[in-house]
This record gives C-alpha cells, structure tokens and sequence, in this order.
C-alpha cells in the first residue's frame, strides 16, 4: 500500500479535486512503476491518472455513513503523535 495516499472519505470539508487527483497520481505511480513516464508513456498514464480520480470521485460519492464527520487537523495532530512514538 502506498503510505501516501490518504483517507479521503467522511471528512469536513470533503476531500478537493486535488486531494483526488493526488491520491490517484500515487496510486498510479505505485503500480505502473514510474514516477514520471516518458513521453511514449505519458498518455496511458495520464488517462490512468485521470480514471482513477473519476472512479475515486464515484467511490467517495457513493458512499454512506452514520459516523460524524472526522476534522481534518485532528486527524493531522493523530498522526503526528503515532509517528512521533514510533520514530521517536
């Protein structure tokens, strides 16, 4: 898993087009193995980029929950500390 793709659902405010576009950039960067491709790759892998946003978009839309919305700078100082524990 890509330690860099972060959640995005059930947050205050939603998750951007940029946070989505961002997430499915890594994810594509992770499986095709290319951090920039080159330019023979350039439009695959931007066309991948691209439809893995839109069926994020749909994931992210389509799902329900009854759990309250989870504030994005909280999450943040969470994360902060685990690392801090675990780094030191």
């Amino acid at each position: 898993m890509c330690r860099n793709i972060k959640t995005l659902f059930n947050f205050e405010p939603p998750a951007s087009e940029g946070e989505i576009h961002a997430s499915a950039l890594q994810f594509v960067r992770k499986l095709s193995g290319f951090n920039k491709p080159s330019q023979a790759n350039a439009e695959a892998f931007d066309r991948a980029v691209a439809e893995v946003s839109a069926a994020a978009r749909r994931l992210l839309t389509s799902l329900h929950t009854y759990a309250p919305a989870r504030d994005r700078e909280t999450e943040a100082e969470k994360a902060k500390e685990r690392s801090r524990l675990r780094f030191g």
